[in-house]
This record gives C-alpha cells, structure tokens and sequence, in this order.
C-alpha cells in the first residue's frame, strides 16, 4: 500500500468472518482514495513483470499477472456491487468517473509492449513448456486479451482504440442509470376500490408497501419494479390503469428528456464497429463471438429463426384465443400489449383451472430459497448455515455460509432478495472473490468464493411473507444455479474461475438449475400455504405441470425478437438511426403488433449497459439447446437427484469453470452435443 492518508484500509483488508468485507466499516467516501491506491499499486506491479530482466517462463509472467491487481479486484468488487444494488448521487458520480478511468487503466496493461512480448514468447513456445490442460487455456486468455486491446496495432491505432474503449465504459454507466432514474422516479398512485379493480391481497400489500417506501403519500401506488408492473398489467380490471403503465414501462430510456438513451445507443454502436475495424473483424458480432460456442452470427440466426418461426405461429395461436376471450367479455378492442397479460392470465385459470393468485400463497420466499439449498444438497452435496450475526452491504442482505459433506467451508453466499429504489432492476449474482489456489503477496493460499444474487422481488409489509410469483421463483433458482457455478469452482487460476467460461456457456449451469423447482417432491415440500402450513394440493400441482408452456408463444417472441435486433445492430457497418432499425427487423419477422420486445433498446441493459451481452442476449438460448438435453440426462435415469449423473455433472460442468473448452466439458457430461429438439420441445414448440 502506498499510505495515502485518506485511504481506508477497510476497502482492501477485509476483516469479516472467513475473509469477508466489514461493509459496516466502509462509507461512499473511501471508495475513490482506495481506488486511486489499488490503481497504482497495480501499475507498479504490472511493470515489475514486464521489466523483469529474467526470461519469461508462465511463472514470472503469466502467474504474475494472475496474482496482480488483488487490491484492485477488491475496490472494484465492492463499488460496482454498491453501484448496482444500493447506488445513491455521490456513488452514480463517482461510477461516471471510474467507468472511463478503469478503461484508462486497462488500456494502457493491454497495450504495454514489453509486457505483450513476455506473453507472446510464451503463447509462440506454448506446445514446448509441458504445460497443462488449464495453464494452456489461461494463457490463451491472456494472449488473446492482448491481442484483442490492441498489442498488435500501431501506436496511434492503440490510442484511438483505448479512446475508444473509455468512452464506451462512459456511455455504458449513462445509459444503466438513464434507466433506474426513469424506473424509481415513477409512480402511478392508486386510490379506491375502482382503481384496485381486479387486484389480489398479494399485489395490493406490495403496492402498500411501495407507496410507503416512495413517500407515503398514497395507499397504493403502481411502481416499475418488475415484480409489481407484471402482476399489475395481469390482473388489474382497469384497462385505461393498464395502459398508463405498460406505456411508462416500454418508455424507459425514451422519454425526450435528460434520460433518454436513443443518442447513446447510436454512439455506442457507431464506436463498437469502429472498434471491431481496428481489431481486423468484420463487424463487432465477429470480434464478440470469437471465442464462443456459436463462433457467428449466421450460426446464432440460424438458431434464433428456427425457433421464431414455429413461436410467432404459436404466438398467432394464442393472440386469437385471447381476442375471442375479449370478445366474450362484449368488448370490441384489440389484443393490445397491454391486454395479454391479463387476458393470458384469464384464459390460464379457464383452461388450467388456477390462477397464479391461487397459486402465490404456496410459493413464500423463505421456503423457496430452502428449496434452493435443498437442491444443492441433494445434487452436490453441500449446505448453508446463516450467519446471522454478520452485516453485509444493506439491511436486507442475509449471509451464509457454504459447507461440504465433510462440514468444510466452501464458499461464503449473500442474498439480497428486495426492490428498492437505489437497486437497478433485473437480477444478478455477481462475486466479491473468485475460487483459486494460487498464493497471494500477503500470506493468503488461494480464496475461497464470496458469492451473492441480487432479485427485485416485492417487498411485504412488516409482518407479512413475502410470495412470489412462479416467474419469480424460477429467477430465483437460476440466480442461484449462477452462484452454485461460482461456488463449486475447483480451478487454480483466477482468470478461469467459476463464471469465467464462455458468454453462451454460461447460461447453462442457471438455466438447467431452474428445472428443479418444478420436480415434484421438490413442490410438495416447498410449496407451503404461508397461512396454513399445508403443502400445494397435488391437484392444484398438477395443474401447475400441467400449464408449463402455457403462453409459450408470447414468452419466446418476447425473447427471440431482442436477440434478433441485437444480432442486427452488431452486424452492421453503420447504424445511424437504432429505432429504425428495430422496427425494420421486427417488421421483416412478421413481430405481432400485440407482443413488444422483452427488452426495446433504449432500456435493453444487458445490450448498452456495458458489454456483457451485446451481440451475446441470443446465449440465453443457446445455452437453454443445453440445460433441456442435461436435464434429459437425469430424467433418462428416473430420478432428477440421480447420483452418478449429479456427480458427472458437477466434475464436468459446475466445477471446471473455464479451465476446460465448453464443448469438451459438455461431453464429458453428457457424451454428445445436443441438437435444439430438446429445448422446442421444454419450450413447448416441437413438432
């Protein structure tokens, strides 16, 4: 450490229970000192390794930069954790900051030319130094990182790419806090039974509790959050409510005005193409696939137009039924977007008989996160034990501890399960230390993972269970399977860890874990009525099975539509007007007027909101052609817990992390790689 007299040893030193941040010990204003700190450490480190006068061997190098930067991670991890789950106008400043000054710094590692040249000595001898399995993979991670910041580009190349680059990192934090100003700065206040229409007990103790957190003002108040927007546009009577909402819903990041994301978006792109040329790609689809499962966007919309063209058919399908439900009711409108929700939730209790108010009371939080761990148990052997004495980074976070068979401590987990208003939307897990064995300049042998899932499920009042939806229960399951990828991780270095696999790999091991909720032993003991303790009737159980691609069509459009315009946005050379072009894309699939995007552009965060998912929103799918064929490997068995399947798949998928070619794990699990009939026919689209 450098000493700074303002830097808070609490950012970096983290003193809590098996290695966890003091979070109560650390306020907004330490987070720039210690970060201009770790900054420089790190710079002192990485040109320690590259002025190294020795040869360069995969130990004094690569290991090297493996290790580098632990202070860094450190700072990193905490703000962008606060920065997204509990943000306020001092931190949103200071992400403004960070964003482009942490792209400074990564730009400079990524063109340092005695560092490269260290690296692609090795890379060049790679076949001679009898390396391993995953040292190989984790020097080709580093390799190709550099390649891919620009080592091989001239010098004023390199600085337009890093200008590039920083600017990018700006417009990504603009655009995901343009989105929450829109969502927490908006309300609909509600008043009186009329209003109220059509509203359960559940929905309307969320809108209570909603109305109190905003300011008290009203009983009830409609939020975007989406765990009430959804239920509201599927039960409320009042369709003139439904508009105003669905409207203020789809409109996030459009609104004219100081949050509007439509400049950002056309800048964004125009820089992502301009990027893509300087690295030698065709287009920014090329550079973000390379190195992924799919490896191009003709692969991706193959897969993406096999599955639109049996959905919107469907989609037809179910649009008809519900016009003739509206019909019935003696009204003469069309099926807007704003009706299929709650006309699809009409049509579900007629011909499933149940609705979801009837099945919400049996899906309490409390008993579907003790589902989650009980999955965990029976399929990888392993337990949460809450510390409940612990603090972590808001009130509403439990914390736990991950132990083995043996009772030995595998991993620390956080839970934060509540909409607030300095929350983004959406869910997420995310880790403040990844699984590794290498040992650490202060003494340290490797980490264990300190995992946490953030949900945005609707607070209860006071006193109240907190029930969610089957949606609901299912994001909880998947944020969950993300955090058992993290929390099994079994590698030595960092750079493979966990989640670090490919962007449509990494989907599989969430997605596949949502199965499990809906195995039946798993129902009857979780889906308990909050009030009487009773399990889910097994024909109410039934039903639920029964209803699984209900409305599949719908969900499918809403999803495969998205990945579509992502595709198309970075696959062209110039994109001067991004709305145009989504509505060019959704015009030529035949988009039903009835349906919108999961995701329309000026709020589509995995997309713009940095560069997670951009021309990557269509690996939820391809990862979902996985999860339906190895769940398909435990039904073959008879038993979803099978255990020599459970164990295959936590050697193969779960634990590898990126130390394993995804194609090669996937095979050692399964023995084959999966054709999409599977996930058409989980889907309820096959033939």
């Amino acid at each position: 450490m450098t000493g700074s007299p303002a830097f808070n040893p609490a950012v970096t030193e983290w003193g809590g229970p098996h290695g966890l941040p003091k979070f109560e010990q650390i306020g907004d204003a330490d987070y720039a000192p210690a970060l201009e700190d770790a900054l420089a450490q790190h710079d002192a480190e990485i040109e320690a390794i590259a002025g190294n006068p020795e040869a360069p061997t995969f130990a004094n190098t690569i290991v090297a930069l493996e290790v580098a930067g632990d202070a860094l991670s450190r700072v990193s991890a905490l703000f962008w954790n606060r920065a997204g789950a509990h943000t306020n106008p001092e931190i949103q400043a200071l992400e403004r900051e960070i964003a482009p000054k942490m792209s400074r710094h990564y730009s400079k590692i990524g063109t340092n030319m005695p560092l490269f040249r260290r690296i692609d000595a090795l890379w060049e001898q790679r076949d001679t130094l009898g390396l391993t399995l995953e040292q190989t993979r984790v020097l080709e991670r580093h390799w190709k990182g550099f390649v891919k910041s620009g080592a091989k580009l001239e010098k004023a190349e390199q600085e337009r790419l890093a200008a590039i680059n920083e600017r990018l990192a700006s417009l990504g934090a603009s655009f995901g806090q343009n989105v929450l100003a829109d969502e927490s700065s908006w309300v609909l206040p509600l008043s009186g039974e009329d209003d109220l229409a059509g509203i359960p007990g559940f929905l309307r103790d969320a809108m209570a509790s909603a109305a109190q957190a905003h300011d008290g003002g009203h009983s009830h108040v409609v939020t975007l959050s989406r765990s009430i927007i959804e239920p509201f546009l599927t039960f409320s009577e009042r369709r003139d409510l439904r508009e105003i909402a669905f409207k203020a819903w789809t409109s996030r990041g459009i609104s004219g005005g100081e949050t509007d994301n439509r400049t950002i978006v056309t800048e964004t792109l125009a820089l992502r193409a301009e990027k893509a040329k300087l690295l030698g790609y065709a287009d920014y689809a090329a550079l973000k696939l390379d190195n992924t499962m799919a490896e191009t966007a003709e692969a991706v919309n193959g897969l993406l137009m096999q599955v639109w063209d049996k959905a919107v058919v469907q989609a037809r399908d179910e649009e008809r039924a519900l016009a003739e439900l509206i019909a019935e009711e003696g009204r003469n409108h069309e099926v807007a977007p704003w009706d299929w929700r709650h006309y699809a939730e009409k049509l579900r209790t007629r011909k499933f008989d149940f609705s979801e108010a009837e099945l919400k009371p049996y899906l309490q939080l409390e008993k579907i996160i003790e589902a989650c761990f009980d999955v965990a148990g029976r399929l990888f052997g392993i337990h949460a034990v809450p510390l409940t004495d612990v603090v972590g980074y808001h009130p509403d976070v439990r914390v736990f501890e991950i132990r083995d068979r043996e009772d030995r401590l595998v991993a620390l987990f956080l839970g934060d399960y509540f909409a607030r208003s300095s929350k983004r939307s959406g869910a997420w897990m995310s880790s403040f230390q990844a699984q590794h064995r290498l040992p650490l300049a202060n003494g340290r042998l490797g980490e264990i993972p300190i995992i946490y899932n953030v949900c945005n499920f609707a607070k209860p009042e006071p006193g109240k269970p907190a029930l969610l939806s089957l949606d609901d229960a299912r994001t909880l399951f998947h944020e969950f399977g993300h955090a058992a990828h993290g929390m099994l991780s079994n590698v030595t270095y960092p750079t493979v860890s966990g989640t670090g696999v490919s962007r449509d790999f990494v989907e599989l091991p969430s997605q596949l874990y949502e199965h499990w909720l809906t195995v039946p032993e798993i129902l009857k003991t979780y889906a308990v009525h909050f009030e009487t303790g009773e399990p889910m009737p097994q024909a109410l159980l039934d039903k639920v099975l029964a209803a699984r691609n209900f409305n599949a069509g719908f969900n499918t459009v809403e999803f495969t539509s998205s990945a579509l315009v992502d595709m198309a946005f970075h696959t062209r050379p110039v994109v001067e007007d991004p709305m145009a072009v989504q509505a060019e894309v959704l015009e030529k699939i035949g988009m039903p007027a009835s349906i919108v995007m999961r995701h329309a552009t000026p709020h589509f965060q995995h997309v713009f909101a940095g560069d997670g998912y951009s021309a990557g929103y269509y690996s939820y799918m391809w990862s979902e052609v996985l999860d339906a064929d190895a769940f398909s490997a435990f039904e073959e068995t008879g038993n979803a817990f099978d255990p020599e399947t459970a164990r295959k798949l936590k050697d193969h998928i779960y634990s590898v992390g990126g130390s394993v070619d995804p194609k090669d794990a996937y095979q050692a699990f399964r023995g084959k790689m999966p054709s999409p009939e599977a996930m058409l026919k989980k889907r309820g689209l096959a033939a």
